[in-house]
């Protein structure tokens, strides 16, 4: 019998575990990996550094301590400071916003260090261990001791032992026709008096087989097909099918998204967009398709820009280093730097080896053997990466995809400069000439500014040298329509910076010679050239000066400028062939100097767009206005090519790295080099084998070489445990990103193994571990329930059943388009913008803008290509739990809770494909309700529907033409978004 998702069901069952979380506090629970890590890498940290020299053993002000989780629990005198679960009810949570008694007094902590800490109580702030005071001891913040080193015992974890291939068992007997999957399961299963569950049928095969390669569901002739098919291979040959489908590529590439922490978006108060971050997504897709060698896979996103035959597709590969977040406008800069060096130390350490690197930030890993040490030289890898810019010149390439590409590039963009270049020295030569004439015939000499289309972005903040001005955020932005660089714009006089940008106009070939005088520091750029630098703290009075190259024509400029203390003064100057010190700066006023009638660009371009015809002639005239017209359109055009986001370095030299003390990116202490992890390797310095280039330290190739090595022995491991957990609902070892000490245990570890160098050994090939896994009699057998195996095994460890599971997100959206017969294939490009609800817009603070704008078609395409926003994620896909894109998410875990039923019954999405869907049965079942209820039935479930169960579906349509009105139209929407709303819909087996 079909059984709907009942809303009231839904709601009691989630008020009943709310009042059991209420109702036990988290510190008496046993605590997870996941809480004890974040306690000890977040929260004990903090507590250390910044509360107990006033709460602690030795000074207690105000009665309240918070070195021990009792002390911390009970409070001061003013009462409980926590209050588990619930932050805003927490006087702790108070103090540390200075919302009311400030704490810490000396200065207010760090907005991360704040959100870690409310993110703690939120979490019903887990305190793992005894009741021993936090900083009792070294240990107690996970300095195991001073000097601490990586022993023999520590690498005899089972993770960070040597990957060796293990025997098959009952490898010698020839009789067993047992695949090495189920051989090594068997043995378990024997261990526990456990039997495997019978086969699966082919209906329910078919079905999973699909969803779980393509994400999508097989249709009534696939899986009449598929029922008909008797050779014995047909499921083989079934498999090999869906493995080379392109959605197949599609479905994969959202496990990878997810352990990448993939968005669109920035996240913080504004959440900008990321440009052209889709196309890492695309790549990724692509790479699952061609079932690229894992190996090569890990390479390309962690050095491709290094690699010699890295070419278009590793530039690409590297936009995985600017997935993350991004503070446009952080507190401390030092700090926000680092902490985007430690999201990439995280996710790396995490995805590929398994390991919470990250832990070792602020002391020695708590729990792992990974000495602070370790994780500075891991992070010195990552050392020399540009900032991100948020789309800035170092965050974006050009996509060359061979010699030809590139010479086709390189000749329309010479060409491009070449027209705008003549255009502009074609109006230099009438104005010069209009100047001329106007003088003679009015007796008045006028001249135009030598900047155009010149703007400014202003900072308001303190340096002692010119910073990185392009991963500030402006204070303010405006133009300057004198054409002269000017400070008139500051709302103060020390403590501040400008940035400006526009167009030199060269009018001759020659060499020009460029003064800069300024208090404090300045720079000048031409072409992105650097020509004159005054930096530091200085004064006024000594000019530097730069001499370069021009070829005549339009030349982007930029100067830099800051101004620490009292002095104020900014002075630009050039000279070149015919002219001597011309200014490019107005005085301190910001008036333009006095030199004849110096005229705003704007302000001669209308004397002499007026006067021409009569100066010069109307020919004259006539030529005038058409080559302004060619250069408006020429200025900001580009040559033709695709752009994506990528990761560059500062150069060959990469900065020095160095132990931050407390994790604290004002406290350098010891000096380190790039070193691999010591638990797992034995290799001396890590940079022997760095091969420098143009622009980059070759450090990354070092460390992806490592990480993708055979002798590596987690980076198997791990992609063939979390290939085995997307298929079986749960990996051999269920912590997937934390093979440590304090991971789970691999149920079987000998299994594992075999897996791992089985990959290896087909070339890395993804597709072959996919093979390996589907062929197994463990993959095709029911998820049925056995009394007595549950009872043994409750969870099952053992796999002596096939684990039913709830469609993902993606695959309850694609699905439902896919059965309405709306699902557009359309692949790769740009993300699309679905329709959002306006009262969900309504709550949102910056919602963005293209929100239901993409074409019709482009709204019905699959589910990865929806643009990802931080901040606004397609309510649909949230509603099922849609990953989290601020971190990686190795697990995807199924919440049930009001919002899933009621917006499936009720929301527009649904109820425009229940629309839809109706269409596409009145068209190809025609008019009949039964033929009608079985076709909707055949499409949704998979399987011919019972004579019962037409008969109900019909009733229940005639019921509602009888009981309220509605027309057979509306009656069949009806049942078709009960249809929609079906368990055996949303759920596999």
């Amino acid at each position: 019998m079909v059984r709907l998702i009942s809303p009231i069901a839904l709601t009691v069952g989630l008020m009943t575990n709310l009042v059991s979380v209420v109702a036990t506090p988290a510190q008496d629970k046993p605590l997870s990996g996941e809480q004890v890590q974040f306690f000890e890498a977040q929260v004990r940290p903090i507590l250390v550094e910044h509360c107990i020299s006033c709460h602690g053993e030795k000074k207690v002000k105000a009665g309240l301590r918070l070195d021990s989780k009792s002390s911390a629990f009970n409070g001061g005198d003013s009462g409980p400071s926590i209050v588990a679960g619930k932050p805003e009810e927490s006087p702790l949570i108070a103090a540390i916003r200075y919302e009311g008694p400030e704490m810490p007094p000396k200065g207010k902590l760090s907005q991360r260090q704040i959100e870690m800490i409310t993110q703690w109580v939120k979490m019903g702030a887990p305190w793992p261990g005894s009741d021993a005071p936090v900083a009792a001891s070294e240990s107690a913040v996970g300095i195991r001791r001073p000097g601490y080193q990586v022993t023999d015992a520590d690498r005899d974890h089972w993770a960070f032992r040597p990957l060796t291939r293990p025997a098959v068992p009952g490898s010698s007997d020839l009789n067993s026709k047992l695949q090495p999957i189920d051989a090594f399961l068997k043995v378990g299963l024997e261990s526990k008096g456990l039997k495997s569950n019978p086969p699966a049928t082919k209906k329910e095969l078919i079905r999973r087989l699909t969803f779980d390669l393509t994400g999508l569901p097989p249709t009534p002739a696939e899986v009449a097909a598929f029922e008909a098919d008797k050779a014995p291979d047909a499921y083989e040959k079934l498999a090999d099918r869906l493995l080379e489908s392109p959605r197949y590529g599609e479905k994969w590439a959202r496990h990878w998204l997810d352990l990448v922490r993939f968005a669109e978006t920035n996240s913080y108060e504004r959440d900008g967009v990321k440009p052209n971050a889709w196309r890492y997504r695309d790549y990724v897709i692509r790479s699952f398709n061609q079932d690229k060698p894992y190996d090569r896979f890990i390479k390309e996103q962690l050095a491709g820009d290094e690699l010699p035959d890295g070419g278009s597709e590793g530039l690409v590969a590297t936009g995985y280093y600017r997935l993350g977040l991004w503070d446009d406008e952080p507190a401390d800069r030092d700090q926000a730097r680092y902490d985007g060096l430690d999201d990439i130390v995280a996710t790396t350490s995490q995805v590929f080896l398994g390991l919470t690197v990250d832990c070792a930030r602020c002391h020695d890993h708590k729990l792992d053997p990974i000495p602070q040490k370790d994780y500075y030289r891991f992070l010195s890898f990552f050392q020399n990466l540009n900032q991100y810019r948020n789309g800035g010149p170092t965050d974006e390439a050009v996509l060359l995809v061979d010699d030809a590409s590139k010479r086709a590039y390189e000749v329309a963009n010479l060409a491009l400069i070449e027209r705008r270049d003549k255009a502009q020295a074609a109006i230099s030569n009438l104005e010069d000439e209009f100047r001329v004439e106007y003088l003679k015939s009015k007796g008045e000499k006028v001249s135009s500014a030598d900047l155009e289309d010149l703007s400014y972005r202003f900072y308001r903040d303190t340096w002692d040298q010119l910073p990185e001005f392009d991963v500030l955020k402006a204070e303010e932005v405006g133009k300057l329509p004198n054409g002269l660089f000017s400070l008139a714009n500051r709302s103060r006089d020390v403590s501040f910076g400008f940035v400006f940008e526009g167009t030199l106009i060269v009018p001759k070939d020659g060499r020009y010679t460029f003064y800069l005088d300024s208090d404090d520091g300045s720079r000048l750029s031409i072409d992105g050239l650097e020509v004159v630098e005054y930096d530091g703290i200085h004064g006024e009075g000594a000019d530097n000066s730069g001499t370069i190259s021009l070829k005549p024509g339009r030349r982007s400029i930029r100067l830099e400028y800051f101004q620490r203390q009292n002095g104020l003064g900014l002075t630009v100057s050039w000279s070149g062939p015919g002219f001597t010190h011309r200014p490019l700066s107005a005085s301190k006023g910001g008036e333009a100097p006095s030199v004849s009638r110096k005229l705003t660009p704007a302000e001669f371009n209308r004397v002499i767009r007026r006067e021409v015809p009569a100066i010069l002639g109307e020919a004259k005239g006539k030529k005038y206005r058409e080559l302004r017209k060619e250069l408006d359109e020429l200025k900001n055009a580009k040559a033709p090519a695709d752009r994506a986001l990528i990761a560059t370095e500062a150069g060959p030299e990469a900065p020095d790295t160095y132990v931050m003390i407390r994790g604290n990116s004002h406290s350098p202490g010891e000096k380190v080099e790039p070193g691999f992890l010591q638990v797992v390797s034995r290799l001396g310095p890590a940079l022997a084998s760095a091969k420098p280039r143009a622009k980059t330290s070759g450090r990354r190739t070092v460390l992806a070489d490592w990480i993708a090595s055979p002798e590596n022995p987690l980076t198997a491991r791990v992609i063939a445990n979390r290939v085995w957990q997307y298929h079986f609902g749960r990996g051999i070892v269920r912590s997937a990103s934390n093979l440590g000490t304090q991971g789970d245990k691999p149920t079987h570890p000998e299994l594992l193994d075999w897996l791992a160098s089985d990959l290896i050994s087909s070339g890395w090939s993804i597709k072959s571990l996919h093979r390996t896994i589907l062929r197994s009699d463990a993959y095709k057998m029911s998820s049925k329930s056995d009394e007595a195996s549950l009872a043994a095994d409750p969870t099952n460890d053992r796999f002596w059943r096939f684990d039913m599971r709830r469609l993902t997100a993606e695959e309850i959206r694609d699905s439902i388009l896919s059965i309405t017969g709306t699902l557009s294939f359309k692949m790769y490009g740009p993300g699309v913008f679905p329709e959002i609800p306006a009262e969900v817009m309504a709550g949102q603070s910056v919602p963005g803008a293209g929100w239901g704008k993409s074409s019709i078609e482009d709204q019905s395409r699959r589910s990865v290509y929806v643009h990802v926003k931080r901040s606004l994620i397609l309510p649909i896909l949230e509603s099922f739990d849609l990953a989290e894109t601020d971190r990686s998410s190795p697990v995807r875990f199924a919440t049930t809770q009001p919002t899933q039923a009621l917006g499936m019954l009720n929301g527009t999405f649904m109820n425009r494909q229940a629309r839809a869907f109706a269409i596409r049965l009145k068209r190809d079942a025609g008019p009949d309700m039964a033929i009608q209820v079985e076709m909707a039935m055949k499409l949704a479930t998979g399987r011919q529907p019972s004579v019962q169960e037409v008969a109900r579906s019909v009733s229940l349509m005639t019921a509602l033409l009888g009981h309220d009105g509605s027309s057979p139209d509306q009656a069949l929407e009806s049942f078709c978004l009960v249809v929609l709303n079906l368990n055996e819909f949303l759920y596999l087996d």
